[in-house]
Order: C-alpha cells, then structure tokens, then sequence
C-alpha cells in the first residue's frame, strides 16, 4: 500500500497530490446520482443568466475529488476510518473542464486514547486550479494503523 502509518507522519509535513481535470458527465452524474436538482449546476440556460455565466460543478464533488486525489499518498491501506470532516469552505467556483489538484498538510497528531495500535491525525487540504486559485478548503481527522506495532517495515 502507498499510504503512510501514524508513525511516518509528523506536523508540518506537506504534500502535493495529482490532479484531475473535471468534465460535464462528473458534473451531471454525481448530481444525478445525490439527487441535487440545483439548476445551477444542471441547467445551462439558467446558469448563463446567473453571475457566474455558465453552470458550476457541484461543491460536495470538489470536495470529495480532493479528498480522493489525497488517498493514494496519504491514507491508501493504512487508516481505520476517516472520523470527521471540519471547516469546509468553497472560496471559488469550479467550471467544466478545469482542472483540480490536492494539496494537504499535517497539523495535528496525537496517540490514541482507545486503541494503542492507532493515532489521530488532523490533515488541512485544499483543493487548487492551475493557477493557485482554492475552489475548496478543509480540515479532516483520520485514524491511522501504526506501523510498528502492526510488525511491518
């Protein structure tokens, strides 16, 4: 697995994760399928009329893409569960075919008080165009194995 153990992960460490470019079927489907019917991100016609001049990709889809982008450097068979999402804001828009990368830092660590094989970690991300612009940002915990204690090296 490529993640990283509790062990291997320490404050201020950063990361930069891939990218992906989002395209109008993400956009549709995932509204489809989480039964947001918001005209804002299925109705072109509406959105042309709105601030924004065309339709915007749903939020909760940013959000999850960047928290997926994180997975194969940072949680990849190496966590119990993710135990909160906090702080999540979506300072700009995303549009069709931009393109989103992940970046996180650690910013919180600490043992387990219930299980002596796991620790908490508190990671920011942010989700970021090209350019720099954050379309989404935010503070998730996640419970990580410890790799010593699991006998791996």
């Amino acid at each position: 697995m490529t993640g990283k153990y509790f062990d291997e992960l320490e404050v201020g460490m950063k990361f930069k994760h891939g990218g992906r470019t989002v395209t109008e079927m993400d956009n549709v489907l995932f509204s489809a399928l989480t039964m947001n019917t918001q005209p804002l991100h299925l109705n072109e016609d509406f959105a042309s009329k709105t601030e924004f001049g065309q339709r915007l990709v749903n939020g909760i889809f940013t959000f999850g893409l960047v928290v997926g982008l994180t997975v194969s450097d940072l949680t990849e068979g190496t966590i119990v569960a993710n135990l909160g999402y906090d702080k999540v804001v979506h300072p700009n828009p995303v549009f069709h075919g931009d393109t989103v990368y992940a970046e996180s830092e650690i910013i919180e660590k600490r043992e387990s008080k219930s299980r002596p094989n796991a620790g908490l970690v508190r990671i920011k991300c942010w989700g970021k165009k090209p350019d720099g612009t954050i379309v989404v940002e935010f503070e998730r915990t996640v419970m990580f194995h410890k790799r010593q204690l699991k006998g791996l090296k």
